[in-house]
């Protein structure tokens, strides 16, 4: 039996039609009419969201993105690591502002619906709500931009690789930067820790449990015990999760073919501001005998000025909207910590939906709170102040 609330047994009119406020429509107009109102924002949200994008399978949003931008006639390409890159504004006009999301979510497919004016799906909240967002505002600014704005849609971000954000970091030189990751309406996040992802494989010649020598298993758990004593001894007098190194055990995996005992064990850090991740890596311990050790997803953290031109522009949106402006530290990542360490220019992550609900089977974004949002960006790109 369907699911009367899954959004592929029903249409788009209809499923918009269940928000709860009244100013959330039925659909009049099909996704790729020029239309900009806010029940047309919404079906762009939901048919991003219903289009599956996991790391490295983007480009069916891509294209729903260029569908979306040639039907209003904003120039958009998709770039050699494929990216969907949209112009806004002038095109050889300074400033250059970059809003950068990315299309790519993280694995699992929980059913997207809309119940009580909310969209349940992945990628609501991280981060197609954000990017979304970014489009529907500087396309209703377009006509008031006297910068130049490029919205881009980056892939690979929920990966170690960041292809989509380095290739973008190579390619511009921005003046103001905002970043597309959950914040709330009211919040903007000016640090995201660093990473460190590290994989430990310890192989030895089999031997029988009962016998004195240990297993390969026995050595990496030995191993990553002095790796926590040490992190415990760094993290001695400091105080809030921002500013601690975190350590943590992602997966472990375990085998024996009666010839050869292996043990592989993948472990993450997050990253203060006061560590970076080539001195945690020069601080873990001297591996066991018959052990390799690789390293991926180093990223520095980066925590910017709460002062800088990004973060006043959008503490005034927000205030603008009648709420009281938060600046954010997250203990995660973002596609900020690659960009930012190029980049030498103001720089901070905005985005409707609470970051609380990334990579959760949950997840989901409030119209109301992405209309809202999508009203914040669109003051911050026409204020003038960026």
């Amino acid at each position: 039996m369907s699911n009367p609330h899954d959004s592929r047994t029903q249409s788009l009119p209809n499923l918009v039609a269940q928000a709860s406020s009244p100013c959330f429509a039925p659909l009049s107009t099909p996704l790729l009419s020029p239309d900009l109102s806010d029940a047309a924002a919404i079906s762009l949200l939901h048919t991003l969201v219903d289009t599956p994008s996991l790391s490295g399978q983007e480009s069916r949003v891509a294209q729903v993105i260029q569908g979306w931008c040639e039907s209003r006639h904003i120039p958009c390409e998709v770039d050699q690591a494929g990216n969907a890159v949209a112009s806004f504004g002038p095109v050889d006009a300074r400033p250059l502002i970059i809003l950068l999301g990315h299309m790519d979510t993280f694995p699992g497919a929980p059913p997207v619906r809309i119940e009580n004016g909310t969209l349940f799906g992945r990628g609501s909240v991280d981060a197609k709500g954000p990017l979304a967002a970014f489009l529907v505002a500087a396309a209703r600014s377009a006509s008031r931009l006297t910068s130049r704005v490029l919205v881009i849609g980056a892939v690979e971000e929920e990966t170690t690789t960041s292809r989509g954000a380095r290739h973008i970091a190579s390619r511009y030189t921005p003046d103001a930067c905002i970043i597309g990751e959950p914040s709330g309406t009211n919040g903007y996040t000016i640090g995201y820790k660093g990473r460190l992802v590290i994989e430990l494989r310890v192989a030895r010649s089999g031997a029988h449990s009962a016998g004195p020598a240990g297993s390969a298993a026995d050595a990496a758990f030995d191993w990553w015990t002095r790796v926590l004593a040490d992190v415990e001894g760094l993290n001695s007098g400091r105080t809030g999760a921002f500013d601690r190194l975190q350590a943590s055990i992602r997966s472990t995996n375990c085998t024996h073919d009666g010839i050869t005992d292996v043990a592989a064990l993948l472990a993450g850090f997050r990253l203060p501001t006061w560590m970076n991740p080539g001195d945690m890596a020069a601080r873990l311990p001297a591996l066991p005998e018959g052990a390799s050790l690789s390293i991926a997803g180093a990223e520095r953290a980066i925590r910017v000025d709460r002062s800088s031109s990004v973060a006043r522009a959008l503490s005034g949106a927000i205030r603008a909207q009648g709420l009281a402006p938060t600046p954010l530290v997250k203990t995660g990542t973002s596609d900020m910590n690659v960009v930012g360490a190029t980049w030498d220019c103001p720089i901070a992550a905005y985005g409707p939906g609470d970051s609380a609900l990334d990579h959760t089977p949950n997840e989901h974004l409030s119209f109301a709170d992405y209309i809202t949002a999508i009203n914040i960006l669109q003051h911050t790109l026409t204020s003038g102040t960026l």
